[in-house]
Parts: C-alpha cells; sequence; structure tokens
C-alpha cells in the first residue's frame, strides 16, 4: 500500500468524530506509547465475551473450534488495520466518519445503528451475567435461605441497575470511568486463574459425552458469532489510533498484531481450559457448568459479577451518544442526556428479566451486530476507497471477507432462531449430585465416574 513512511493521519472530518463524542477535552491532547495502546487494545477485546468461548467450541466441535478462534482473530486483525487505512484514503478518522465519507448517510445510518444495537444487546448480555452470577455468591453466604426473593436474579438485576449501573451510566464524561479498564483486566486474569485451576481439579472427573471430541458440528456458524462477540473492538480502534505519538499506519499494524497475539492466546486458554472441563455440558455461561457449593469459583462468579457491572456503564454510554448523534445533532440537554439514558437501561433490564440463557444472546449479537462490524463493512469500506490492483493482497482477502460475513450474519440469524442450543440456566448440573442418578441419562460408567465428585465436594468446594 506504501504506508510505510506516511505522516500521521490529518483529521478532516470532525462533526463525527469518536474522540469528540467519546472523551473529555482532556483526553484529546494525551498522547500514548505504542506499550499503551496495545493494553487498549487487548482490554477492548479480553472482556466479558470470554465467558462464552468454551460454548463456542461446543457448538463448532473443540478442533474446529480452535481453528475458527485462530480464524476470527486474524480477519480481526486484519480488519483492525484495514479501518485504519480506509481512514487514511479517505482523510477520515473515526468509524462513523469513515463509512459517511464512503457511502453516505444510507451507510452512516445503518452503521449507527448496529454500533447501537451491539452495545445495547451486550447490556442485556452483562445484566443476565450479573444475575446469575452474583444469585449464586449470595446463595452461599452462611444462614441465608437459597429461594429467599431477595437473592433471586430478577431482583440483583434491579438492585444492581438501580444502585450501580444507571448512577454510573449517567456521567457525561467516559473519561471518568477510565479506572474500570484496568480493574477488569485484573479480574478477568483472576478468573482465567480459577478457570484453569478447575480444568486440572475437577475436569478428569466429569464425564465426558461420546462426540466431545468430534471434528466439526453443525452449529459452526453460530460458534462464529460468539468469537466475533468476544473479538470486536473495532469502535474504539480509531481512538486508540489517535491518541499515538507520530500515528502511522506501520505502526499500528504492530500494535494491532502484538494486541491480536496476547488476546488469542488468552482467548485459546480460556476456551480449551473451560471445554475440556465440561465438554458436552459446557453452557453458554461457563459459570453455569460449576456447582453452587465451589468456593473458588464463587469467588470467581463475584470477581465476573463485578466486571460486568463495571462494564456496563460503557456501552450504555456509547448507545446514548449514538442516539445523540443521529437524533441531535451530537448534543443532548441535561433532561433529554437523563432521559435517554433512563429509557434505555429501563428497555435493557425488562428485556434481559424475560431472557434467562446467555448463549443466545451472545449468538444473536454476534451474528447480527459483531459479524458486519468485523467481516462486511471494513471490506465493503476499503474495496471502494482503494485503488489497488485487483490483484493486491488486501483486495483479495477483502473480496473474500465480506461474502463470509454475509453468510456468517444471515444463516447464523437462521440458526439462532430455529435451532437454539439448550440452556440449563438456573439448574445445578448433575456431576454436583453424585449419588441422585436421576439428573441425567448418562450411561453406567458415566455415573461411576460421577461418585469420585462426592470427595471432590468435600476436598475442594466445603
Amino acid at each position: 500500500m506504501g504506508y510505510q513512511g506516511q505522516p500521521p493521519l490529518i483529521p478532516l472530518q470532525r462533526d463525527l468524530d469518536d474522540r469528540e463524542t467519546l472523551v473529555s477535552e482532556h483526553e484529546h491532547t494525551r498522547k500514548s506509547c505504542q506499550s499503551a495502546a496495545v493494553f487498549n487494545v487487548v482490554n477492548s477485546i479480553i472482556g466479558s465475551g470470554i465467558i462464552g468461548l468454551p460454548y463456542s467450541m461446543k457448538q463448532a466441535g473443540f478442533p474446529l473450534g480452535i481453528l475458527l478462534l485462530f480464524w476470527v482473530s486474524y480477519i480481526t486483525d486484519f480488519s483492525l488495520i484495514l479501518l485504519i487505512k480506509g481512514g487514511a484514503l479517505s482523510g477520515t478518522d473515526s468509524y462513523q466518519s469513515l463509512v459517511n465519507k464512503t457511502f453516505g448517510f444510507p451507510g452512516y445510518l445503518l452503521l449507527s445503528v448496529l454500533q447501537f444495537l451491539y452495545p445495547f444487546i451486550a447490556m442485556i448480555s452483562y445484566n443476565i451475567i450479573a444475575g446469575d452470577t452474583l444469585s449464586k455468591v449470595f446463595q452461599r453466604i452462611p444462614g441465608v435461605d437459597p429461594e429467599n426473593v431477595f437473592i433471586g436474579r430478577h431482583f440483583i438485576i434491579v438492585l444492581s441497575t438501580v444502585t450501580f449501573t444507571l448512577p454510573l451510566s449517567l456521567y457525561r464524561d467516559i473519561a471518568k470511568l477510565g479506572k474500570i479498564s484496568f480493574i477488569s483486566t485484573i479480574l478477568t486474569v483472576v478468573i482465567l486463574g480459577i478457570v484453569m485451576t478447575r480444568a486440572i481439579s475437577l475436569g478428569p472427573h466429569i464425564p465426558k459425552m461420546e462426540d466431545a471430541w468430534v471434528f466439526a458440528k453443525p452449529n459452526a456458524i453460530q460458534a462464529v458469532g460468539v468469537m466475533s462477540f468476544a473479538f470486536i473492538c473495532h469502535h474504539n480502534c480509531f481512538l486508540v489510533y489517535g491518541s499515538l505519538e507520530e500515528a502511522t499506519v506501520a505502526k499500528w499494524s504492530r500494535i494491532i498484531h502484538m494486541s491480536i497475539l496476547v488476546s488469542v492466546f488468552i482467548c485459546v486458554l480460556f476456551a480449551t481450559c473451560g471445554y475440556l472441563t465440561f465438554t458436552g455440558f459446557t453452557q453458554g455461561d461457563l459459570f453455569e457448568n460449576y456447582c453452587r457449593s465451589d468456593d473458588l469459583v464463587t469467588f470467581g462468579r463475584f470477581c465476573y459479577g463485578i466486571t460486568v457491572i463495571l462494564t456496563y456503564p460503557i456501552e450504555c454510554f456509547v448507545t446514548r451518544e449514538v442516539i445523540a448523534n443521529v437524533f441531535f445533532g451530537g448534543t443532548l440537554s441535561s433532561f433529554f442526556h437523563v432521559l435517554i439514558t433512563v429509557v434505555i437501561i429501563m428497555i435493557a433490564t425488562l428485556v434481559s428479566l424475560l431472557i434467562d440463557c446467555l448463549g443466545i444472546v451472545l449468538e444473536l449479537n454476534g451474528v447480527l451486530c459483531a459479524a458486519p462490524l468485523i467481516f462486511i463493512i471494513p471490506s465493503a469500506c476499503y474495496l471502494k476507497l482503494s485503488e489497488e490492483p485487483r490483484t493486491h493482497s488486501d483486495k483479495i482477502v477483502s473480496c473474500v471477507m465480506l461474502p463470509i460475513g454475509a453468510v456468517v450474519m444471515i444463516f447464523g440469524f437462521i440458526m439462532a432462531i430455529t435451532n437454539p442450543q439448550d440452556c440449563t440456566h438456573g439448574q445445578e448440573m448433575f456431576y454436583c449430585f453424585p449419588d441422585n442418578v436421576s439428573f441425567t441419562n448418562i450411561s453406567d460408567s458415566h455415573f461411576q465416574l460421577t461418585t469420585q465428585l462426592s470427595i471432590l465436594n468435600i476436598s475442594f468446594f466445603q
């Protein structure tokens, strides 16, 4: 492309600039080094979506699932660089302004819809996770009745919304939530350590289903949707790029390669440890697989619940800004700021109270929103803007990415609706009751293995 020695990208189109809508004026002038940029990109990827990666292994088949995870990470790497190249070609410095410059207002409007739906559905998934995980944490408090309505998932969703997520979401400046990224990263590392520990101590005692090691399964497209949800970070790539000192596409490429390498290592480790522990019994929310009496996992549930509660306001911030940009010219009065925030959170809360299966939410958000934001739109913008010959490698990959993204989006949505995955939400898994065979139809040999869990319940969980 000839970008190796290009000067810093000069922003020409400011009306739709992410930096003007997502950070304070003080943040505009702050420049970061390459290591800080790598941390920001990794933190954007390694978030709450990682909890569904073991479930994607179950959908696709473990061998194919690992291959698809590497493939999605490569596409993420390629498309993040492609967006910045598109910005250089069009003289723009935000995802919105790039699409607006390339496809006009209809393209901008479509992108705005996707950028609203993605964080909005993520907010719903965060509520589901908070209700599921924290309800099990509170049930472990000595003397607390597990049937108490005040520790039920519905009450916890409402309580966490009113007490934490709504007040934090009312901030006008997302920079005030900056410390959340660091806290979230630390808690994610703790959770990964717990999953790895239980893969060693618990995994050998969980019976393996007969198709646990099948190379490929029919739900592979849905698995790509879950993986796309976990890897998407395109909405803030221009923000990170603009924070670099002497930003160039070559420097950005090095940062993205390093960030994706770190991210895929963590994701593969998490997906592998989670799936190897439970194989065919893996749930969309991995913590649904662990027994409620496991105190170590209870701590992990608490960490994860805190992580999603702290991340929720950032997603709400994005949904509100999309509405502000499309309908209010980018600026909200104090009244509409509060009103729109409350309405968004109220609708997300009501939906999350009605839906209790995380897997379907991750699938739909992945295929409907993440897939076009990762696969389709960056490729379409570059193909229209670039004057490189058709045989150029970037154009060839873009031509392949675009139809694949369309297939993932269309067929993934159809499969998610017509072939929803089983969800045992709120139920203890059969291996948590080693003396009760009625919880599953597994074979006698498998059941004999589960009797070993009575020892684990004493040595590990109590």
